[in-house]
């Protein structure tokens, strides 16, 4: 079994040579503090029952910390500012693994701009990493989408800007060498780039991230996890997430957005992967739309039970609440769900409507 070794100053030199930027150019809930750092710069030791102490209450996203929609009819400059952490937090309770994160949340925040602005992305390397890190945004017309002009060592910042020249739902991630280890670990997002007339109006939007993590325990065996080279070679997982961790945004984690019986949603969904195809469903209704691929600029499909989304790529979807009750987001690889936690819910709340669903017609 092939582990990730405790990275050393030589191993970040190496990343940061020439070879290294030249493949990372060529890449193929209630709200918590997201934002909270180590308190030490020393590495955590582990506790009696071989679980790491944590640096972090959580790293899942909250689903509804998005910006908002965009209501201006001129391009304008977009600052963007974003620290990458590594960060020891739990994927379920009693089981540990050190993740990287895009300001210490999964899926990375999402950046919303309008077709035409310029964006000014700032990236820093918080100094108590050890591992350079960068960001590719598939926004970007550029070398690498960025990657290879944001390649920062621990303690650096590093500045691109760049015109969003085209409109559509994008991931970013990191794409340093072993580009596949970070994205698994964390670092992945999405980046929203609204056509000129912007997007319909709805009651609510959502935010949710599938990524699959790879290590050395068993699904659900308590202590600290590293990083598992030879799994994800062979693309089998330990875990299979949305926002980071085991059932992470359902009413027994750490709660569940909600809509009212007659209201209107639109999820923004990004599979960071690496590897795996997300089979995206809503248990207990249908995608009203779906833009495949996030290509806001095509006709959506109309009515779809469950949308195929890629590795690297994006959907945007809506739906409406009809009736009360929980709607399960699942990827519908079903073992992913019982056995791996790919699941997070949204909670319909209201009156009953019987003339669409009557669970005791008697």
């Amino acid at each position: 079994m092939s582990t990730i070794p405790e990275p050393t100053r030589r191993r970040v030199l190496q990343a940061l040579g020439a070879g290294s930027v030249l493949l990372a150019g060529c890449s193929s809930a209630g709200p918590v503090d997201q934002t909270e750092q180590r308190t030490t710069s020393t590495p955590q030791s582990p506790s009696a029952n071989g679980t790491q102490s944590t640096d972090v209450e959580r790293v899942a996203a909250d689903p509804t910390d998005i910006p908002d929609p965009i209501d201006r009819s001129t391009s304008k400059t977009i600052d963007v500012e974003m620290t990458t952490r590594e960060q020891v937090a739990e994927i379920e309770p009693g089981v540990t693994y050190e993740y990287m994160t895009f300001d210490g949340q999964i899926p990375g925040p999402m950046v919303r701009v309008r077709r035409g602005d310029t964006v000014e992305l700032t990236v820093t390397n918080d100094e108590r990493n050890t591992m350079p890190h960068n960001i590719d945004l598939h926004a970007v017309r550029g070398p690498g989408g960025g990657a290879e002009d944001t390649m920062v060592a621990p303690g650096e910042t590093d500045t691109i800007r760049f015109q969003a020249t085209y409109p559509g739902a994008f991931i970013y991630h990191c794409a340093v060498p072993n580009m596949d280890y970070h994205i698994s670990s964390g670092m992945f997002g999405m980046i929203l780039v609204e056509p000129e007339d912007g997007l319909p109006e709805v009651d609510h939007e959502f935010y949710f991230g599938q990524q699959e993590l790879y290590t050395t325990g068993e699904t659900g065996e308590e202590g600290h996890h590293d990083f598992d080279m030879d799994a994800m070679t062979t693309e089998e997982p330990t875990y299979v997430l949305i926002n980071g961790e085991k059932y992470a945004i359902t009413p027994d984690r750490y709660g569940v957005p909600s809509m009212a019986v007659g209201d209107t949603a639109r999820v923004f969904f990004v599979a960071g992967g690496p590897n795996q195809t997300s089979s995206f469903h809503p248990i207990g209704s249908v995608w009203d739309e779906v833009w495949q691929q996030g290509a806001i600029a095509s006709q959506p499909n109309r009515f779809v039970q469950t949308t195929p989304v890629q590795p690297g790529s994006c959907a945007i979807a809506t739906l409406h609440a009809e009736v009360p009750g929980p709607i399960k987001l699942v990827d519908h690889a079903l073992s992913r769900v019982a056995r791996k936690g790919a699941m997070a819910v949204i909670s319909r709340e209201g009156e009953a409507n019987t003339d669409v669903f009557d669970p005791d017609p008697a």
